[in-house]
Formats: C-alpha cells, sequence, structure tokens
C-alpha cells in the first residue's frame, strides 16, 4: 500500500464529511487535502483510543518528532510520506501542524472549558487551524480568504460539539461553556442521563444560534474572487450545516443518539454545492 492509498483509506474509512468535500478536486489538491485530514485523524485517534494519558503524551511527542523529520526530508510514517509531495507545492507550516497536536493534547489536560473564551483556544487548534492549511490547498487569490477559512473551521468545531454533546460526556468530556450550563440550568449529571428539558432545549438553541451566525460570518469574508476555488470548504459547510438543521428538528435530541446524514445524502449535498459554487 502506498502512503497515497493509506490516507485515502482513512479517509473513505471515515465517513466523514471531509471526505465529501474532497471528491471533486483536481487530483493534486486531493492529494494533499486528504493526506492532511489522514494526519488530523493519526493524532485525533491517539487521544481517543488510548486509555493511559501517559502513553498518549508519548505517542504525540513521536508525532512532534515526525514532522521535524517530515521538514528535514526523512519522514518514515505513510502520512507523513503523503504530506511530503504537497510541501513542495503548498505553503503548509510546520507551526500549523505542531497547533493541531497541541489542540489534541488539550484533550488530555482539560475534560471542562470555564467558558466560551477557554474553549475558542481549543476550537482554533483543533479546527482554525485545518481550516488555515485547508485554504492553502484549495488555493486563493485574496488573504481575506484566511479569515473566511478560520470562522469556517470554528464553525464546524461548534457543530462538531453540539452534534457530540452526549457521546463527549460519556467519555468524560464536556466542551459546553460550565458558565452557559450554569445560566441555562443544566448539571453535568444531565448530560450524562439523557435528561431532555425546557432549559436543555434553551441551551442548544443557543449553541445553535451561535454556530449559525459563525457560519454567516465565515462567508461573509469569503472574496468573490476565491469563492470557486474555496468550493470543497463549501460542500463541507453545506454537509455540516445540514446535519445542524437536523439536529434543531429532532429537537435537539443529542444526548442519547448521534444525528448524521446518510452517504447518499451527503454525496447530493456535495454535488449540487459543488456545481452551484
Amino acid at each position: 500500500m502506498t502512503p497515497d492509498e493509506y490516507c485515502q483509506q482513512r479517509a473513505a474509512a471515515s465517513g466523514s464529511s471531509f471526505y465529501y468535500s474532497f471528491l471533486f478536486l483536481e487530483s493534486r489538491r486531493r492529494q494533499a487535502i486528504t493526506a492532511l485530514y489522514a494526519f488530523c485523524r493519526e493524532v485525533d485517534d491517539v487521544v481517543d483510543e488510548c486509555p493511559d494519558p501517559g502513553l498518549a503524551r508519548t505517542k504525540l511527542d513521536w508525532w512532534r518528532g515526525e514532522l521535524a523529520a517530515l521538514y528535514t526530508g526523512r519522514p518514515s510514517h505513510p502520512v507523513t510520506q503523503a504530506l511530503a509531495g504537497s510541501l513542495k507545492e503548498f505553503h503548509l507550516p510546520q507551526e500549523q501542524l505542531l497547533e493541531i497536536i497541541d489542540g489534541m493534547e488539550m484533550d488530555l489536560d482539560n475534560t471542562r472549558y470555564a467558558d466560551f473564551k477557554a474553549l475558542h483556544l481549543y476550537c482554533y487548534r483543533v479546527a482554525s487551524v485545518v481550516g488555515l492549511l485547508a485554504a492553502e490547498i484549495f488555493g486563493y487569490k485574496d488573504r481575506q480568504t484566511l479569515k473566511y477559512a478560520h470562522d469556517l473551521g470554528l464553525a464546524f468545531q461548534l457543530t462538531n460539539i453540539i452534534r457530540d454533546v452526549g457521546e463527549d460526556a460519556r467519555r468524560g468530556r464536556i466542551y459546553l461553556p460550565q458558565d452557559e450550563l450554569a445560566r441555562f440550568g443544566i448539571a453535568e449529571a444531565d448530560l450524562l442521563g439523557a435528561n431532555y428539558s425546557d432549559n436543555f432545549r434553551r441551551l442548544m438553541e443557543f449553541q445553535v444560534e451561535r454556530a449559525q451566525t459563525t457560519y454567516q460570518q465565515a462567508f461573509a469574508q469569503l472574496p468573490a474572487a476565491d469563492r470557486k476555488s474555496q468550493r470543497a470548504g463549501l460542500v463541507m459547510a453545506a454537509i455540516y450545516r445540514a446535519t445542524l438543521n437536523e439536529i434543531v428538528r429532532d429537537n435537539y435530541r443529542v444526548l442519547d443518539q448521534r444525528i448524521s446524514l446518510p452517504p447518499l445524502r451527503k454525496l447530493w449535498l456535495a454535488g449540487k454545492t459543488w456545481y452551484m459554487a
């Protein structure tokens, strides 16, 4: 199996909305973004699948060393070997890839966030930075596009947090800011016990409104000159926002189930958005 095939397999197996956004890209950009996505999956899985925090930190440190090897021309892992070709063509700063690892490591240190300001740093590292790197791969003429990419990544992460409230709580992580839980009268036991209430609905309405506002803020910052080159991000946004709408339609039942779109609908949204953008 070649490094590119390894990354393709990682992306396809995930069933992620990101995979569908890659389908229509030209081959060199598709290869680069698939390798970037595979890198994110690798380091995310270190934290999610390693029950020993000490071992997880050791593995993340290994990935930091592997990035150093990548940027000195000596990568050993299939993912970094696949990324190596992209470094020659696209601007992918090492410090941003390291920032992603730092974000994943935050899950070992923080299982609660006092307020949205604290959560924002986490979202920046695990999502906005990915958006910035993706924008480099997709291509742009106007640097204003980087502001769009930053905010779109934030919107994606806010959507993930809303979708995965119950699943994350069962893993011991609560990303909803503590001050907002208190403001709406929601205890952690309510999340773990799947206790739906009017207060929970109001809390989730607040979260969804913030996510939708962030999407609108992102779109407003995308220059017309770069709309075509950034279509893959718009495809992701269409799928993510459709998921958000399903959550609202299902009355925010995110504590005891994971709401997602079927593959055929994702594919339909991807094709429609790509050709209309």
